[in-house]
Parts: structure tokens; sequence; C-alpha cells
């Protein structure tokens, strides 16, 4: 295990303060161009762009492009070439996919239960998606993004269908412009990410390492927490299912965020000094008010129209403080992700549960951010919705569009 120095520390310090303070403007398209050679090459280091994109974000115009090295659907050392190649290559086996899909699938609805009842909590999902802007104008289309989830559920074992990853599907869309782009980049973001969104894989592991957090840096909330508001941050786990995307203000605020968590700056597992700075938001209202459990879902609940910005540059000096009181610990409590250190799967409720008042959806509050996004004034609601439980086909691995997709699986009879 690597220890943390005081160097983390400050430069933990310095981004905080670049964000808020010294606020440079985002890497527009003509900085990102600059950062390669004739041939297409990056002339800079990837830390240097990571480190810009922590501290600065990047403009709208050049997102597309900097996720599909920051995912992985680019491979940071490509020439210009080799990426018109491997997008040839995405495409091609994408097509293929879909090929597969269209072959097995009346052996799926026949064979499997889970299937049917997986694509019908698919088209349910969909349906409540709001996806006209304030002119009336489609923004989506409805019937690719619903091939691409139950696609997405057939050929990943890792990542089974969850709801909300039908919103999650949708600001990915909304990002590029070809469902290939849209199926691969999410699939590598969930690796990239390390399944930190997946309830029965990186979300207990999330929770774990928040309460770690809350009784090292603040013993009194600790305290508070594990008596009068006992299970409160377990109950927190639709912050990690949905990447906190319900919380922000607007697309471009989670869009930032999630940008931010691709880089793996300051530090692995930044989901979780997310959480706690947002907890930190409702901390003196839980102790002033000696809040129960419910009490404090419902706080947490009323964290909405959050400036991405703004929680970066406080979980960036979460992570400072961490580090200048114990970087052994600091280590410990932000381990690099491996299989190992993975908890075990999170309970979840049956698929017919109804989750309770603090997360349920407001769906005024989604058509709000929709047509937000379009017009610069957004609402995000910081309800969710908890996600089925359900289980994958037989399968078989198989290694799709090259070493990188190897988490990506397809279904063999």
């Amino acid at each position: 295990m690597t220890t943390l120095s005081p160097e983390n520390s400050l430069s933990a310090r310095q981004s905080a303060s670049f964000i808020l303070v010294k606020r440079k403007p985002p890497i527009d398209k003509t900085e990102w161009d600059s950062f390669f050679d004739e041939n297409g090459h990056l002339a800079k280091s990837r830390d240097f762009i990571c480190v810009n994109i922590l501290e600065r974000g990047l403009h709208p115009f050049v997102r597309t492009e900097a996720w599909k090295f920051l995912t992985g659907y680019f491979s940071w050392q490509s020439s210009q070439d080799e990426r018109l190649t491997v997008d040839s290559m995405r495409r091609k086996n994408y097509k293929a996919l879909c090929q597969m899909y269209e072959k097995i699938q009346p052996l799926l609805e026949n064979l499997h239960r889970d299937f049917t009842e997986t694509r019908n909590n698919i088209a349910r999902d969909i349906q409540k998606i709001y996806d006209k802007d304030p002119l009336g104008n489609v923004l989506i289309d409805k019937k690719r993004l619903e091939k691409i989830l139950l696609l997405s559920y057939v050929c990943n074992t890792q990542a089974e269908y969850q709801q909300g990853f039908h919103e999650m599907m949708m600001l990915f869309q909304l990002m590029v412009e070809h469902d290939h782009e849209t199926f691969w980049l999410f699939q590598f973001f969930l690796q990239k990410t390390e399944h930190s969104c997946v309830i029965n894989i990186g979300v207990a592991k999330n929770l774990n390492m928040l309460s770690t957090l809350i009784t090292f840096l603040d013993p009194v909330f600790a305290e508070h927490l594990k008596g009068k508001g006992a299970g409160a941050v377990q109950s927190l786990f639709p912050w990690f299912c949905f990447c906190f995307q319900r919380a922000f203000k607007s697309f471009d605020d989670v869009w930032r965020l999630w940008e931010v968590l691709l880089t793996g700056k300051p530090c692995r597992n930044f989901q979780v000094l997310v959480a706690y700075s947002m907890l930190q938001m409702v901390r003196e209202q839980v102790l002033q008010e000696s809040m129960g459990g419910d009490d404090i879902l419902l706080a947490c609940n009323n964290l909405i129209d959050l400036d991405a910005d703004e929680l970066i540059s406080a979980a960036c000096m979460v992570y400072a403080e961490l580090i200048q009181k114990d970087p052994h610990l600091a280590s410990a409590i932000l381990p690099q992700p491996t299989l190992s250190l993975l908890s075990g799967p999170l309970q979840s409720r049956p698929s017919s549960h109804r989750p309770p008042h603090p997360w349920k959806l407001k769906p005024h509050r989604w058509a709000e951010m929709v047509q937000g996004w379009m017009t610069g004034v957004v609402c995000a609601g910081s309800s969710v919705l908890l996600p089925s439980s359900l289980s994958m086909p037989s399968i078989t691995p198989v290694s799709v569009g090259g070493p990188r997709c190897s988490h990506v699986y397809c279904i063999l009879f």
C-alpha cells in the first residue's frame, strides 16, 4: 500500500483553490487541440491533462472527445489514425452485438423469465423520461435508448440493469452522436469507475468507506449516526447508485463531476469524499435538531441544485485534511480499488417494494432538468428509485473489441 505524503495534501488544497478562487476557464477546443502533435499523439502527459480537468473542467465542445480518453475508449498513446481505426472497430463490434441480440432474443424470451421482466422494467423506465426541450423538440430517441439499455443488460454481466441506468444512459446519448459511442462509453464508464454505482458491486464498498471516513474525521457526528441516526448512512446508497446526478442543478454539473471521477484525481474513490462533503452540509442541522434516521434522509433529500465546482472543491479539502491527519489511514480508507477490497453485495429489496417517502421520484423535477439543460436554467431533484433485484441469464465470457473491452460478455448457447 502506498503511503500518502504531505505533498498530496498540498496538491489537493491547491486544486480546491484553483477550482473556486482562481477559477480558470474550462479547457476549450483550441487548447485541447494544442495538446496533440501533428500525428495526433498527445504532447502533454496524461497526468497534466487530468489535473487540469480536475481544476478547470471541460468545455462542452471538448467533452465528447476528452471522455473517450478518460474512459479508455481511446488509448492515451494512440495517434489520430489509430483512433479512427479503433472507432471503426467499436462501430463494427456494436453492430455485431446487435445482430447477436436479434438472433437470441426469441430464446431469451422463452427460456429466461428474468429477461422479460428486465425488458419490461426498462420499457417502463424509458417512458418516464421527459425527452423534450422547452420548445417541444425531441432531444432523445427513446426506442434507440431502450435498445442500448437492453443490449447493455444482455452483454455486461457485471452491471445488471437497475432503475436509474436509463437516466445515466440518456446523459451519454445527449453527449455523443452515434449509438455505438453511447453503448461503449457507458460500458467503459462503469469499468473505469470500478462499477461504484452498481448496487451489487461497488455501492456497499463505498458505504463502508464512508462510515469509516466519518468515524475518523468527525467522531461526534459518527456517534450520532450510530445512535439516534442508526441506518442513515447505509440508506444513502442511492447517492452512489445514481452517481449523484439527482443532486445537481444542471446536466453540465453532472458531467463535470463524472469527468473528475474518471480522472482518478486527486485520489481514487473520490466519490466517497463527495458523499462525505454532502453529509457535512446537513451536519449542523442534524445535530442541533437531534434528528433520527428518517429525518436525516429527508434532510439529505433536500440537497438539490448543488454546484459541481463547489462540491468538488469541498471534497478536495476533505482529502487534504485526511492526509494531514494520518497519511497511513488515508491510504487505508481510500485504497486502490481491487476485487479483494470489494465488500459483499448490498442486500437489495424485492423489485415489488416501493421506496419510502424520501426517495420517491418527483416526475416534474426530471422534466425541469431536461428543459433547463436547453435553456441554462436547470433544476435537478435528488430523489431516487430503488434498483430492481434481477439476475442475468447463463453466460460465457467472450472478449469483445480487444483487451480493453474484456469486461463485456456475450451470451452463448
